[in-house]
């Protein structure tokens, strides 16, 4: 019964994490492209002007290079869903991690399916990213089960402290490749969001209308599941935490805007040294010396 009870709350959880977070995530993007122009000395575009786009994409014919690549691309935004709602259900967070890796396989296997080769560079330096980021984000599940006791994130409104005192390395590296996560510069090699960064834009080249409205509406999911998984960092058994979890999101999201607007793009080489020495430093050795108290 327990199994049917959580096999029940995940899938509600996934529906309005599906409903809310693009929502959310809208209101984000709208504030970076906001704070963004102020700190280049403009106006900037409205807030819901990333809805407007995205509006405006969903009203286009379907034009594809090749037809499986809305599938691939459909998949992908379906296990972030997934994967959120997992989160939110109180779920596996492992089990998080592993759906949005298995999200952004899926989203470059449709860069892939395009076979044009901005495209398929564009899927190289994706992959790059993933290679970059993923050790230090399942050393970040680790450390919370280490912190907390389980990889259910339920488990964090039973501690007595927050996952932060016992592992802010590990947490200070999760923020570290949050930038690759959240595709700010100075990693975002595959696809950015700024029109002066490249004539052409990497891993999307090739997608347009619909299926394109779906990879925004995914990133705005993303960014809202990656700053959840920041912010749980600081939730205990008190109520009042997940206020201060919430504050702690929007900083960090402010954060990674700011490095965004002043940091220029680096190499893959830099990104992947950068991350995987991150990982090791921070992460590593904040685990180990858990392992061994």
């Amino acid at each position: 019964m327990y199994g049917l009870d959580t096999v029940v709350a995940t899938i509600v959880a996934t529906i309005v994490f599906a409903i809310l977070a693009p929502i959310v995530g809208c209101l984000l993007a709208g504030l970076d492209r906001k704070v963004s122009a102020r700190m280049q000395g403009r106006v900037g575009p409205p807030l819901l002007q990333p809805y407007y786009d995205v509006r405006k994409l969903m009203g286009k014919e379907r034009a594809s290079v090749n037809g499986s690549e809305s599938v691939y691309v459909t998949c992908a935004i379906l296990f972030t869903f997934i994967a959120g709602g997992v989160f939110f259900a109180g779920g596996n967070f492992l089990l998080s991690v592993f759906l949005v890796t298995l999200s952004a396989l899926f989203f470059i296997i449709a860069a892939y399916s395009t076979r044009s080769p901005y495209a398929e560079i564009g899927a190289h330096r994706e992959t790059l990213q993933v290679m970059s980021y993923e050790p230090m984000v399942l050393l970040m599940a680790v450390g919370f089960f280490m912190a907390i006791g389980t990889f259910d994130t339920a488990g964090v409104f039973t501690a007595e402290l927050p996952a932060i005192c016992s592992v802010w390395g590990v947490f200070l590296g999760f923020l570290f490749v949050l930038t690759i996560k959240l595709r700010k510069s100075p990693f975002d090699l595959s696809m950015s969001h700024h029109a002066h960064q490249e004539i052409v834009r990497g891993v999307t080249t090739e997608m347009s209308g619909p299926t394109l409205a779906k990879v925004e509406i995914m990133h705005w999911a993303e960014n809202v599941l990656f700053l959840s998984w920041t912010a749980i960092f600081f939730v205990w058994a008190n109520p009042a935490s997940i206020a201060l979890a919430v504050v702690v999101g929007i900083v960090a999201y402010f954060l990674e805007v700011f490095i965004d607007n002043n940091f220029a793009r680096v190499k893959w080489q830099a990104m992947l040294k950068s991350a995987w020495a991150v990982a090791l430093v921070l992460g590593g050795i904040n685990i180990a010396v858990l392992a061994f108290i």
